[in-house]
């Protein structure tokens, strides 16, 4: 896992000082080696994380005529197979590196190459004799891909802060991405928090020839279940052998390959998988937490006694949260939502100082295979649509949230006014999503006058309708919710803020079986009451876990990651927090009302109870702060 750059010039010639300063914003992605390679209108930039060939995978790398170059983040982990064919067809390779098969499958297939990758990536390809770029992000949005143009320039890179390493790029946040991002946690791609940046989206790759871009996807989620007169068993089969030969190709590295343990279903089952393929002991990672209510030390360790694991344990404290909060913002380069990715940024650094570059981890089944909670929201609002006058239907939604306080104190007419189903929102396609983000939406409450009005001709929601596909509406509420959170929060917040950008903040890279595209399409084509049978979430996932973890682990119920909130900037109160809440502060940036940010502030001070919209509000607020405080008014010392 590396980080790139890139510049094309529609005149003049590439700067390679200028290429230099932009790997140079991102070497935290890749501490073992740079280069860069110029000719001409274009250059390559790479910033090196070695994993796979240490001796021979250095980049930017180039075929034996350097004609075609390349720089590559990522790994394709199918890249031995597809060695051996590429050799029956005549082609030599001079080193082991799957790099090296992404250029001599690109010779022989051309774009098309980026279909036969099982793996996650992003890469750029400058085929000198055509004098075509190439870009192209992995299916799922395992790896990030930003570009901008100038007035003679096209620049691309691995993160926003190289882009903005070029003194013609000049940043400035983007309203209506901060409008998505108060409603969904994400912005839509290609947008993202900063106006003329963009991201090539997930399963999409770009040409630029004779200075025109062109856009297009290669692969597309789809979630329609077909039928199948498949067993139960015979599913069952298929799920677990995928996924032993995904976590197999996963362990394919030059040095170790670590597991995250949760203590939940998917990790300890990707670890274990991980175990009974690498023969030998495997060493895990987890968080732990001071709250009781959010530390699932006690499965954690249950899991590894069990697997026979070398555990080892980050305690994360609101004190961590608050001091290590505003790096964990420069590196998502995006507002966020909850402090939720500080810990995560915590175990990174765990791993690295353990020396480990390589994690298994456990996202993307809950996505895929019937696991959030929201899920099983859908289905008990749409049991209660059946019966809107029930006054005890809506309680069944606090057997669903019993690890939320604030759920469990609420009255069932308030569970009513919030969760409830009107006849317009049981026929949206958002129906399964409305209550999170009409919750979220709260925090444009907070936003100034002048940043309002300017938002008003933005409408999120209407926005993302323009983007489903066609067949979205034929889909029951159940797949819908799962298509909106596999296509927005999956690659935009936990692949992303909580993924890429916090393991890569210390050189980790992380590893994804349930991402493995297979998986994908054979999970998106299981019907529903397999993933989740009445309220049982992962159903058939549970059944082919069955054996090969804890039953304690395989049966419990689902407790969602959760990190300390808000209060834990009361609690240590950071240097930066008075400033940047400060009213001046808020009047000078324009952005929110100060008087309403002074008077949530004075409610977290004051030790009053708060809700999840006021958590939300003040970290978005924080998050917000911090990002026009780093990357704007100090640019020039990102």
């Amino acid at each position: 896992m590396c980080g790139i750059a890139g510049i094309w010039k529609s005149s003049g010639t590439a700067d390679s000082d200028l290429l230099r300063q932009m790997i140079g914003a991102i070497r935290h992605r890749g501490p073992d080696g740079a280069g860069v390679y110029t000719d001409r209108e274009a250059g390559l930039a790479h910033a090196r994380l070695s994993i796979i060939d240490i001796a021979g995978g250095s980049q930017p790398m180039h075929t034996a005529d350097k004609s075609i170059w390349i720089t590559f983040n990522g790994e394709i982990f199918n890249y031995i197979e597809l060695r051996d064919e590429l050799i029956e067809k005549g082609h030599r390779f001079s080193t082991r590196s799957d790099t090296e098969v992404i250029l001599h499958l690109y010779q022989e297939e051309g774009e098309k190459c980026v279909e036969r990758f099982n793996g996650q990536w992003a890469f750029a390809i400058w085929d000198s004799p055509r004098r075509k770029l190439f870009l192209s992000r992995d299916r799922i949005g395992i790896r990030p891909l930003f570009y901008t143009r100038t007035a003679d320039a096209f620049l691309f890179a691995s993160e926003i802060k190289a882009l903005l390493a070029c003194p013609s790029v000049q940043p400035q946040l983007d309203l209506e991405a901060l409008d998505q991002i108060f409603t969904f946690w994400v912005t839509l791609p290609p947008r993202t928090a900063f106006r003329n940046i963009e991201q090539l989206p997930p399963g999409h790759s770009l040409v630029l020839e004779e200075g025109r871009v062109r856009v297009y996807d290669y692969w597309r989620l789809k979630l329609e279940p077909v039928a199948n007169g498949s067993s139960e068993r015979k599913l069952t089969d298929e799920l677990l052998a995928l996924l032993m030969d995904a976590t197999r190709i996963r362990l394919r590295s030059d040095v170790p390959v670590g597991a995250y343990l949760s203590g939940g279903l998917d990790s300890t089952f990707i670890t274990a998988l991980a175990k009974q393929a690498a023969g030998d002991r495997l060493s895990t990672f987890s968080i732990g937490f001071e709250d009781a209510a959010l530390d699932e030390g006690a499965f954690q360790q249950q899991a590894s006694s069990f697997l026979g694991t070398q555990h080892s344990i980050v305690r994360c404290t609101h004190d961590d949260i608050a001091a290590a909060f505003a790096d964990v913002v420069w590196h998502a380069e995006q507002p966020i939502l909850r402090t939720a990715p500080v810990p995560l940024f915590l175990l990174s650094r765990l791993v690295r100082d353990s020396g480990f570059k390589v994690v298994l981890t456990g996202e993307g089944a809950d996505e895929l295979i019937g696991g959030y909670d929201i899920f099983k929201e859908t289905k008990i609002r749409q049991f209660w649509a059946q019966r809107p006058e029930s006054s005890w239907r809506p309680l069944l939604l606090k057997r669903l949230y019993p690890y939320m306080d604030g759920i469990q104190r609420q009255s069932p007419v308030y569970l009513k006014r919030f969760f409830q189903v009107t006849p317009d929102d049981f026929n949206s396609p958002f129906f399964s999503h409305l209550p999170r983000w009409r919750l979220t939406s709260r925090l444009k409450a907070f936003l100034s006058e002048e940043a309002r009005a300017e938002m008003r001709s933005f409408d999120a929601m209407t926005k993302l309708e323009t983007t489903l596909p066609g067949s979205f509406s034929d889909l029951t509420h159940f797949n819908q919710a799962e298509y909106l959170e596999a296509k927005l929060l999956l690659p935009g917040y936990i692949l992303s803020s909580q993924g890429d950008r916090v393991t890569m903040a210390h050189a980790v890279e992380g590893r994804y079986p349930f991402l493995d595209h297979r998986v994908v399409e054979f999970a998106r084509k299981l019907p529903s009451h397999l993933k989740m049978k009445v309220l049982d979430q992962k159903y058939l996932l549970k059944r082919a876990a069955h054996g090969l973890i804890p039953e304690s682990i395989r049966r419990r119920h689902k407790q969602p990651y959760r990190a300390p909130d808000a209060r834990s900037f009361f609690v240590s109160r950071p240097n930066y927090l008075d400033d940047l809440l400060s009213t001046k502060r808020i009047k000078r940036d324009g952005l929110f009302d100060a008087s309403a940010v002074s008077q949530l502030v004075r409610k977290f001070r004051s030790g009053s109870e708060t809700s999840v919209a006021d958590n939300m509000a003040l970290v978005g607020i924080l998050s917000t702060e911090l990002l026009i405080d780093r990357f704007i008014s100090r640019k020039g010392t990102i």
